[in-house]
């Protein structure tokens, strides 16, 4: 990989991270369009410690919050009813999946989960699942003719089984495509939680995942194509641009509809599907070299 690669690819993680159209498709789509060798899912994994590393700045206080009252409930029973304490407790309970399916299937996530066709089709399907639940959403929020705004749910309402539901939902980004924020976001808004709440945790809950999966694919950097420099500036990249977009993203979806991301995702979908199916483009392009 050149360094010029490295470049593209760490703008790509950090502009697609926190967006709901899947940053793991787009680096994969990038290097197919560009006819470069597939970065591969160690290459994803490490760079997204940079976009992770965003988020632990953005969202320091509320980390630092969360993770002493967690550590006092461990020993001092009263603190185990503070919020901040059970969102330790919920970020927990919530990574369990993404954990468990992400061993389970690693072998999948890195060859068969990476074929264009699958991405092609759960970017349109999870385009739709975003557009329904922002539409829900908007419904509530706005009201109608016929009926009143209906108040959603806040963070300090989250219970172990939303958050496990959450982390399901999470642990669908495992393929390409699907998006961690799309899927955790569409989740929180299908259960009646507000856009900024479901994002909160979102990123919330992407912490201990991304961290891991980084730190457990460290061992196969440097492999192949991909060698350590052109992958430690590629996530230096990633964090600069990620925190950029973090900020704007989180002001963003507090006044705006995610149905832009909704109608780009199933456009790409349809494009990537007719360029496959023409021949123009391989399921597995770049695949092979990678």
């Amino acid at each position: 990989m050149s360094w010029f690669e490295s470049f593209i690819l760490g703008l790509v993680q950090g502009l697609t991270e926190f967006l709901p159209i899947s940053s793991s498709a787009h680096l994969r789509l990038t290097a197919a369009f560009a006819g470069w060798h597939d970065p591969g899912a160690a290459f994803t994994a490490i760079t997204q410690i940079g976009t992770e590393a965003a988020v632990l700045i953005y969202f320091r206080k509320d980390i630092a919050r969360i993770i002493s009252a967690w550590s006092r409930s461990l020993v001092n029973k009263e603190m185990r009813r503070d919020h901040d304490a059970q969102m330790g407790w919920l970020v927990i309970v919530g990574s369990l999946p993404i954990g468990i399916l992400g061993v389970t299937f690693k072998d999948q996530i890195e060859g068969p989960f990476r074929d264009l066709r699958l991405i092609a089709t759960t970017l349109i399907v999870m385009g739709v699942v975003l557009g329904i639940a922002d539409r829900l959403a908007a419904r509530d929020e706005t009201g109608g003719r016929h009926r009143a705004a209906r108040a959603r749910k806040s963070l300090e309402q989250l219970n172990v089984r939303d958050g496990l539901i959450f982390g399901i939902c999470q642990a669908m980004a495992l393929v390409p495509g699907v998006s961690r924020s799309g899927a955790t976001i569409s989740g929180g808004l299908l259960m009646g939680y507000r856009r900024e709440a479901a994002a909160r945790y979102s990123f919330l809950l992407a912490i201990p995942a991304v961290l891991a999966s980084g730190a457990f694919e460290l061992k196969d950097a440097g492999e192949g194509h991909v060698s350590w420099g052109p992958t430690i500036f590629a996530t230096l990249i990633a964090f600069v641009v990620g925190y950029a977009v973090i900020a704007w993203f989180m002001k963003f979806i507090t006044t705006k509809s995610f149905m832009p991301f909704v109608y780009y995702r199933i456009l790409l979908g349809i494009v990537l599907i007719v360029l496959v199916m023409g021949g123009f483009l391989s399921p597995h392009a770049g695949e092979f070299e990678g």
